[in-house]
Formats: C-alpha cells, structure tokens, sequence
C-alpha cells in the first residue's frame, strides 16, 4: 500500500512539473529571445507600422454589445446540447427518452424565447448611429 501511494504521489508530481513547465516555459523563452531595445511603433496604439488616426478610445453601440452576448449565449447551449444529444441517443436504444426529449425541447423553446426577445428589442438591426463628441 505505501509503495503505491508513493507511485501515485511521483505521478502527481510529474504532472504538475510537466503542467507548470508548459506554463512558464513560454514566457521564460521569450524573455531570453526578445530584443531588449523598444522601438518607438511599440509604445503606439496599435503595432501595424501605420500611424495611428484619431483616439483609440470610442463609443461603441449597445447593440454590439448585445449581439455578441446572444453569440455566446448560444455558443455555450450548443457545447451544452453536444453531450446531451449522445446521451438521448443512447436511451432512445434503451426506451426511457421521453423525460429527455421533454427537457432537450423545453431548452431550445428557452433559446427561441430569447431570440425573439432580442428580434423585438432590435438587436438584429445594425443602424449606424452617430455620436457627437462632447
């Protein structure tokens, strides 16, 4: 038993150094590969070798903002629905799918739900709006 707990105890450790080695190697890699010196197009905005034009800050539409919450909101349902689609399938075989369709159905009602919440509040409409700086 001892001995096994120590196998078990070097595996863990193995992982971990493999883990924070994968971590940390990058970093201390590129720390002795940069060039030491900055260039001067390093402190601007954005590093494409072109001058910037105007602020970097601006105002962007609320819509952009709820458009890319619906994107993830859905991105993550779909990563949800991948597992629970194999699992219905494999009771479909054994024939105890009913509560599963019933729940898989009411999820996606849930989602239609929020898409025509979204559809009536005009999150699907790109106007352009302008805005005046004050």
């Amino acid at each position: 038993m001892e001995q096994q707990y120590l196998i078990d105890l070097l595996y863990v450790m193995a992982f971990f150094l493999a883990g924070l080695t994968f971590a940390l190697g990058p970093i201390i890699i590129s720390k002795l590969l940069a060039p030491r010196t900055l260039q001067p197009q390093t402190r601007s905005i954005y590093e494409c070798g072109m001058p910037p034009i105007g602020e970097a800050w601006i105002r962007f539409g609320v819509v952009y903002y709820l458009y890319a919450l619906i994107f993830l909101a859905f991105a993550v349902d779909i990563l949800f629905l991948f597992p629970v689609a194999l699992i219905y399938a494999r009771e479909v075989i054994l024939g105890s799918a009913l509560l599963d369709f019933i729940v898989i159905f009411l999820f996606i009602d849930t989602l239609a739900l929020a898409v025509v919440y979204a559809w009536k509040k005009g999150v699907f409409q790109w106007e352009r709006k302008t805005f005046s700086h004050l």
